[in-house]
């Protein structure tokens, strides 16, 4: 999968970030040492890492990743990135 989407709360810009959802792809989040975790009352599950989202971009680049958008919703800071995986 190409895209992948990041997100932390403003007051915890230094870590945990959420780096995907139970449909994400195992490689990628196992790379990133991510944890599934499930809040109470989701019905879903969600991946997080320690890191702050800059740390998780750096290593996300080495893997050909880059940021394509960048947004706040309310009190969450969301970043969108892409991997080109087209033939040269």
């Amino acid at each position: 999968m190409p895209y992948v989407l990041i997100s932390t709360l403003l007051r915890l810009e230094t870590g945990p970030t959420m780096v995907g959802d139970e449909s994400s792809d195992p490689a990628i989040m196992n790379y990133l040492g991510a944890k599934k975790t499930n809040a109470l009352g989701n019905n879903f599950s969600e991946y997080h890492v320690e890191e702050p989202p800059r740390v998780v971009m750096d290593k996300l680049e080495k893997m050909g990743f880059s940021v394509i958008s960048m947004t706040g919703v309310g009190q969450t800071l969301v970043w969108c990135l892409h991997k080109d995986i087209s033939p040269m």
